[in-house]
């Protein structure tokens, strides 16, 4: 086989649509534009949501009641086989779990999680804003302890 004998596999290669060329062709007179109007003509663009002038859908429609998300705490999640990597009795807050990669991610209004994936071979002081019952089981049965940070929350500027 040489370098001439290479060829496209079938099906991968199409014809360009040839738009315009008489009527016989399916594809002539109004060139798959449909009628006249806005979107016939050549640089048209309407945006999402757009109905002509009438309001649209989305402001329609009442808006009401609770929402949650608002008020929940994102975390950043860190299992515990990735904290084998901290020495023997270390201690391992936030800023050192964000030195060493683990808790990459917003850096306001995100607290630190740690979860139970994995199994930890070494005693550490944990310092997180949560933990899941069975990362602070695993932690404490190998000598280890579970501190809790409280998230400060940010205060709006006051006018």
């Amino acid at each position: 086989m040489r370098l001439h004998d290479l060829k496209p596999r079938p099906g991968a290669k199409h014809r360009r649509k040839r738009l315009g060329q008489g009527e016989s062709s399916g594809h002539g007179k109004t060139s798959g534009r449909g009628g006249k109007g806005q979107t016939a003509r050549s640089g048209s663009s309407i945006r999402i949501g757009f109905e002509g002038g009438q309001m649209p859908l989305i402001r329609r429609i009442p808006k009401r009641g609770f929402n949650n998300v608002r008020h929940t705490i994102q975390y950043l999640p860190v299992n515990l086989d990735a904290l084998n990597r901290f020495e023997d009795g270390a201690r391992v807050d936030e800023a050192s779990l964000r030195t060493a990669g683990l808790a990459n991610g917003p850096g306001t209004g995100a607290g630190i999680k740690i979860l139970g994936g994995g199994e930890l071979t070494r005693k550490l002081t944990v310092s997180a804003h949560a933990f899941s019952s069975a990362a602070r089981s695993k932690i404490e049965a190998k000598g280890g302890t579970c501190e809790v940070v409280k998230i400060e929350k940010v205060q709006p500027a006051k006018a």
